[in-house]
């Protein structure tokens, strides 16, 4: 049975990039005109195109795909496509392009592509899945805290719920096929219809699995590659998906430092010490007495999401304060905030499509005793169970296995104490890659290297690469620098959402 297995995973992954090969024709290039209104900005064009919804079938059902793109107004110094992805997954793309120019996209980048976005399959506006979830079910992508072995069995009969209701929905025969592998795949056809020889790329979060993924299978058609705040070779994953947890602690230190230093403002004690036991004893507080929608698993969320920026610092340590002197937070609408439907179930759809994930419900609690010790702010969160153990499809295809095969073309650039994508699972992605890869580690918080954050070093290093070709010889540690005050004008990290 084993050898059958491995037998299987290995034509796969041979095969995997040779499918698009054997579609019965080239996409058309699409009709550029004007955006959708939700996503309309100056300078921007959108387009559709069509793609098999099943590689395997080229010929067979085809969906649509929206992308979109600010063109280079340099004819003379454009050097070709890059494709841009956000993150997620289940978050699109489309304005992406149009939010990296507006928010300080360099200008010789700008010269040098047409910057290309668009909504992965299964988003926003590519032919998206649905959950039908009623506006009563909660859709956090997330699971809450569990505290102990009853409450994820609590969770687990909401995931099954949630996962019926996935399969049951108009769009439910979509879901094998919405996966990371069918956007890389999808992300060449785009190539082809822009009829380019290769296309160069910038990913951010998830968009980095999903670059792995398109330079792995597609080696030769990848020219310079970017892969901003890493994640693990095998993605979101159910090992992958609790490194968050570690993220969130190795994170909170640079928020406790920042609360204790100003302790007359916000009250929340004057050591990073102080800081970090008033977290606890305040999430033990609010699960006895919730106060304006936060119970201690919200404020969990809540504070990770804060933490992908230093520029609501100041927020959070007021939302904190607000709660521990019972008054309302000035983040309580935020405090119900959820993913919505399609959103919800085109999260699930990849993590759920791309591997295989425990059954056992004795397996998740298992995790999350290990995982609440471990890392005690958020472990019993992303141990806990996720509609993926009940999802009712297997994958259609095993993972694509990021390897060192290919040429030397990917620059990775990662923030020391990332919440969202650790710095440990950037290690284990720069390990796959081999000598194709080059690392330049930055020594400062938050989600997002390049354009998001203010290290000169780090986005000197991405701008150069993707302008001039030039890369790091050898992987690279960029010293802190001076971070502006947040909420400062100068302070840009919180303009891009990341996934």
């Amino acid at each position: 049975m084993r050898k059958t297995w491995v037998t299987a995973f290995a034509v796969a992954v041979v095969t995997a990039a040779a499918l698009p090969a054997v579609a019965a024709a080239s996409p058309e290039t699409p009709a550029w005109g004007d955006c959708p209104a939700d996503v309309a900005k100056p300078g921007l064009e959108c387009g559709t195109l069509q793609v098999p919804l099943d590689y395997r079938n080229p010929g067979g059902t085809q969906i649509d795909l929206t992308i979109s793109r600010v063109a280079s107004t340099k004819p003379a110094a454009r050097r070709g496509v890059l494709l841009t992805n956000p993150g997620g997954p289940g978050d699109g793309g489309l304005n992406f392009p149009a939010l990296l120019r507006d928010n300080g996209l360099p200008q010789s980048v700008l010269d040098s592509y047409d910057v290309i976005g668009f909504d992965p399959r299964g988003v926003g506006h590519s032919t998206p899945v649905t959950c039908d979830l009623r506006p009563d079910q909660p859709q956090p992508i997330t699971p809450p805290y569990a505290h102990n072995r009853a409450e994820v069995v609590e969770q687990a009969d909401y995931s099954k719920t949630v996962a019926e209701q996935c399969a049951a929905a108009k769009t439910g025969p979509m879901l094998p096929y919405v996966t990371t592998a069918n956007t890389a795949r999808d992300m060449d056809r785009i190539r082809m219809a822009l009829g380019e020889p290769k296309i160069s790329y910038y990913g951010a979060s998830y968009g980095t699995y999903l670059g792995s993924v398109y330079t792995t299978m597609f080696p030769e058609r990848s020219d310079r590659i970017v892969l901003d705040s890493n994640m693990g070779p095998g993605g979101y994953d159910s090992t992958g998906i609790r490194l968050i947890a570690r993220g969130m602690q190795d994170r909170f230190p640079d928020f406790a430092k920042f609360a204790a230093a100003d302790p007359e403002k916000y009250q929340l004690g004057s050591t990073a010490a102080q800081v970090t036991a008033k977290f606890y004893e305040l999430v033990d507080r609010l699960d006895r007495t919730p106060v304006q929608g936060f119970d201690g698993a919200t404020l969990r969320l809540y504070t990770l999401f804060v933490l992908y920026t230093n520029d609501q610092f100041p927020t959070l340590a007021e939302t904190w304060h607000a709660l521990d002197t019972g008054r309302p937070p000035p983040a309580a609408g935020a405090a119900a905030a959820e993913a919505g439907d399609n959103n919800f179930a085109s999260h699930f759809a990849v993590l759920c499509a791309d591997s295989r994930w425990p059954k056992s419900i004795e397996t998740y609690q298992r995790h999350v005793v290990l995982d609440r010790a471990r890392y005690p702010m958020l472990g019993g969160a992303t141990a806990n169970v996720t509609p993926c153990a009940f999802w009712p499809t297997a994958p259609i295809e095993p993972p694509v296995r990021i390897g060192d095969r290919g040429p030397s073309n990917v620059l990775m650039v990662q923030n020391l104490r990332d919440p969202g994508t650790p710095v440990s699972g950037a290690r284990q992605l720069r390990r796959a890659f081999g000598d194709r890869a080059r690392m330049v580690t930055v020594d400062q918080g938050g989600h997002g290297v390049y354009v998001f954050a203010p290290n000169k070093c780090g986005n000197d290093a991405v701008t150069d690469y993707l302008a001039t070709g030039k890369r790091p010889a050898h992987d690279r540690f960029c010293a802190a620098e001076p971070a502006p005050a947040p909420g400062s004008s100068a302070s840009r990290q919180a303009a891009l959402p990341l996934g």
